[in-house]
């Protein structure tokens, strides 16, 4: 919980700031310087996918599929398509890559329009999924797949999905002057690891501040916003934790954010974009922010990287500046003045005695 210094405590932080900003501000002006979840099933309401249970097994017993397999072996399992509607429902089953967002990481399937290249390429439906499938009401259809690996396969993760796209329309969007049909689709995630050398990788990357400070300095917070990219540049998948810090000129920690876990499964050759809200930022300070990363089930994996920003409170500055040029301004025209009635007053005393 944040508290509330003192008035006096106030002041002298704010005029502590001041002058650190016009400092700052001077020595830019000098030098040119320019400032995820639980596993579970597939389930969206209406319909669900899910790897098919065993016989007496609860619908819901595999929430995903796992399997492993050599280079060049095939294997062979079956997914679910269970419709709780009370209307018969028609599906394009397919199978495809998962990927990660670019924008916060979360798992992501690419789209029926999208040729897979790894493990998606790999899955074969059976023949009566090459069109439509079609599911009675609070009916279910199993469809079994094989999975053949090729023998060129690298070792490591090799992470897809398998997806029901529902075929009628739902809704229409507006894209630009074209108008787009809306499809639901649930996918069921499917993990496969290739036997062979594993090697974890994470790095931090291009670590950017950018802040807005408000125009009367030390009234109202800055606020600011840290930026990083995590990149998986392994072959497994790994599930990143991320501690941010910050330090301000001598030393000083003006940020402190211990590990956390960022629920989400970042997967191998996957780089995402996160932010870190700031809203307290320094207003005035030289500022060093350092994002370290790691992964829970490898703890020899860190991987570390850093920014420097100088917050500098613009306005107060300025308005420094301007009350200094009016007080050089002033000063300047009453020593001049001074000087012009020093000069015009013998000239008054001379003209009085002719």
């Amino acid at each position: 919980m944040r508290t509330r210094s003192s008035t006096p405590g106030r002041i002298r932080t704010a005029l502590y700031g001041l002058l650190l900003g016009l400092f700052l501000g001077l020595l830019l002006t000098g030098v040119g310087l320019l400032p995820a979840g639980p596993a579970r099933a597939a389930d969206n309401g209406t319909w669900g996918v899910f790897p098919t249970p065993a016989a007496g097994a609860a619908m819901t017993d595999r929430a995903y599929f796992f399997h492993q397999g050599a280079a060049g072996s095939t294997l062979s399992d079956s997914v679910t398509v269970l419709n709780s509607s009370d209307r018969e429902l028609t599906f394009q089953v397919f199978a495809t890559d998962a990927v990660n967002t670019p924008a916060g990481g979360a798992f992501a399937l690419l789209p029926v329009e999208t040729k897979p290249k790894d493990v998606g390429a790999w899955i074969t439906l059976a023949p009566e999924t090459a069109s439509t499938v079609t599911v009675p009401a609070k009916g279910r259809k199993d469809i079994p797949f094989t999975v053949t690996v090729p023998p060129d396969a690298t070792p490591g993760d090799h992470v897809g999905g398998i997806v029901a796209l529902g075929t009628a329309v739902e809704g229409v969007q507006q894209d630009g002057k074209v108008r787009v049909g809306v499809k639901r689709s649930v996918g069921a995630r499917l993990y496969f690891r290739v036997p062979g050398p594993v090697t974890p990788g994470l790095s931090v990357e291009d670590v950017r501040v950018s802040r807005s400070a408000p125009l009367l300095p030390w009234v109202k917070d800055a606020r600011a916003t840290v930026r990083y990219a995590l990149v998986n540049r392994g072959n497994v998948v790994v599930e990143p934790k991320v501690a941010v810090s910050a330090e301000g000129l001598f030393g000083r920690r003006v940020l402190d954010r211990p590990e956390r876990e960022l629920k989400l499964s970042l997967l191998p050759g996957q780089r995402i974009e996160l932010t870190e809200p700031w809203p307290d930022a320094p207003q005035s300070d030289r500022v060093t922010v350092r994002i370290t990363a790691g992964a829970a089930a490898h703890p020899d994996l860190v991987s570390r990287s850093k920014t420097d920003f100088v917050a500098v409170p613009w306005p107060a500055v300025g308005l420094l500046l301007v009350l200094t040029c009016a007080g050089v301004t002033l000063w300047v025209l009453r020593r001049r003045r001074r000087a012009e009635s020093e000069q015009e007053e013998p000239l008054l005393d001379l003209a009085g005695t002719r």
